[in-house]
């Protein structure tokens, strides 16, 4: 059975294409490790990724998308959020483990936004107005460029380096 793509509202679509952008983070990462690639190397492209486009983007969320809303499902998304930013967190000191908590972040950010897409968007969909819709539209959009760009210098994901 094919799977339609999911009909998102104008207003929030930009979150959701960071979303397929962080989807794409998550396969480089899984990459990476696949291909063997020194763990410190995707840790530096980790960090990028977390300053450049993640820790900004779970700020728009919490101050604009999930603040009408005070609810289970939004908790559960501001929960793994404090926990996606504690993994990211302990990446300096993970040591021997690094390549092990890579893989564990890569699933737990893969995990976060299929949890977004799949649920919580379509449940905020229901439970906010047009109105609120429409104002959390206008806010995101006042936030910044509307265009994704990834310009990580190392392309580990890409092959392997003998």
């Amino acid at each position: 059975m094919e799977k339609k793509p999911i009909k998102r509202n104008e207003h929030i679509v930009k979150l959701s294409k960071d979303h397929h952008f962080t989807l794409l983070f998550c396969w480089k990462i899984r990459n990476g490790l696949k291909f063997e690639i020194e763990p410190g190397r995707i840790e530096k492209y980790v960090q990028y990724f977390w300053q450049h486009h993640l820790q900004p983007h779970f700020k728009e969320e919490e101050t604009i998308l999930f603040a009408p809303v005070k609810d289970a499902a939004v908790q559960k998304a501001l929960d793994e959020h404090a926990q996606i930013t504690q993994q990211i967190n302990t990446l300096p000191s993970a040591g021997n483990n690094l390549a092990d908590q890579l893989s564990i972040l890569a699933g737990t950010v893969d995990n976060h936004v299929r949890y977004e897409e799949r649920e919580l968007f379509p449940h905020l969909e229901k439970v906010l107005t047009n109105e609120q819709l429409e104002t959390i539209g206008k806010q995101i959009a006042a936030q910044n460029d509307p265009t994704l760009k990834d310009d990580f210098a190392d392309e580990f994901w890409l092959k392997k380096k003998d």
